[in-house]
C-alpha cells in the first residue's frame, strides 16, 4: 500500500537545503535503509511557505495570493511516497524519520489506489 509521508516544520524553524539534509548523517543513514529496503517511491524537499502561490476560483475569476492559503504553526516542509505492506510499518518507519527525530512531525497518509 502506498503511504505519502507529509514532512511537517515549524514555521520559522530553520530551512535546510536538500544539499544540507544529505550531509547529515541521520538523512544519509534513514536514505541508505528506505534504498534498500525499496520502498522508497519518490519525494521531494519543498520550498518555504513564503514562496508558495495560493491559487482560488471564484466564478470565472482566477485570484493568486502569495504565501500559504492559512496561517499556522508548522507547514508541509516535504513529502516522501512509500510503499510497505500496512500502516503499521509506515508508522514505524515514519517514528524513524530524521525530520521525527529532530523534533518536527510527519503525517502519514493513505493514498488512494
Amino acid at each position: 500500500m502506498k503511504y505519502v509521508l507529509f514532512i511537517c516544520a515549524p514555521v520559522g524553524g530553520e530551512e535546510q537545503s536538500p544539499d544540507e539534509l544529505a550531509q547529515d548523517p541521520r538523512y544519509a543513514a534513514y536514505g541508505e535503509e528506505v534504498r534498500r529496503r525499496d520502498i522508497m517511491k519518490g519525494g521531494a524537499r519543498l520550498r518555504p511557505p513564503e514562496d508558495a502561490t495560493t491559487v482560488r476560483v471564484q466564478g470565472d475569476e482566477v485570484l493568486l495570493s502569495d504565501g500559504p492559503f492559512i496561517e499556522a504553526k508548522e507547514y508541509v516542509a516535504g513529502i516522501d511516497i512509500i510503499e510497505v505492506d500496512n500502516l503499521d510499518e509506515a508508522i514505524a518507519l515514519a517514528s524513524r524519520h530524521p525530520a521525527a527525530l529532530a523534533g518536527e512531525s510527519i503525517e502519514v497518509r493513505p493514498v488512494w489506489e
